[in-house]
């Protein structure tokens, strides 16, 4: 336990490193993967192209590619805004493509007439969705967004391996500095992980039924 008490602060200050990762590049997830899902739904052929593109690339690119392109071919162009920002960019690119992949499920979950009656009574496209078919998209997608925010929770510990002291690179310090101590530190690391997904999924709980739709 030595290695949990000593390295109490280090470890806490990591967890928050990870909970600011996950809040900046799951912000920036979530509103580029509502614009690339609503553009997978639009009459426009060429916006609809865009977002399948979209979709195709940063779903099928593993992220760890993703992290060492941002870290490694952007800054020599220029593009270089820090590694918590690199680091962001690359989690957020990459999870936007399951966002957008739900609120695409969620909008095709809403009743077609929704979109027929605002239609008839000439609202336009981009009004239809933001009134009528999104409130309801997001009530209906909220169990499957937990779970790409989960995912994402766990994937800021590759984060680490760039030189951002969040909780996984505390984790290899402490195993550096406390060999001894090993599974007290993965099971401290992994409490603190189990912590956050907890939170996620009791505030999605409280959400779905909070908007449950019938």
């Amino acid at each position: 336990m030595d290695a949990l008490i000593q390295n109490w602060d280090l470890i806490l200050d990591g967890f928050f490193k990870t909970v600011q990762l996950l809040f900046a590049s799951g912000a920036l997830a979530l509103v580029l993967g509502t614009l690339v899902g609503i553009a997978r739904v639009s009459p426009i052929a060429v916006l609809r192209g865009t977002a399948v593109t979209w979709v195709t690339v940063f779903r099928n690119t593993p992220l760890l590619i993703l992290l060492f392109f941002t870290y490694y071919a952007l800054p020599p162009i220029g593009v270089d805004f820090g590694y918590f920002v690199m680091a962001t960019l690359a989690m957020g690119l990459y999870t936007s493509s399951f966002v957008a992949e739900a609120i695409r499920s969620g909008i095709n979950g809403v009743g077609v007439g929704q979109a027929e009656a605002a239609r008839s009574i000439g609202m336009p496209f981009s009004l239809t969705m933001t009134e009528v078919v999104l409130p309801q998209a997001f009530r209906i997608v909220v169990p499957p967004m937990a779970s790409v925010f989960i995912a994402l929770t766990k994937n800021t510990s590759l984060a680490a391996g760039f030189g951002i002291a969040e909780a996984t690179f505390r984790l290899s310090g402490g195993l550096r500095d406390f060999p001894g101590d090993r599974w007290f530190l993965f099971g401290g690391i992994a409490l603190g992980y189990i912590i956050i997904v907890e939170a996620i999924s009791f505030g999605a709980n409280r959400l779905e039924r909070r908007w449950a739709v019938s």
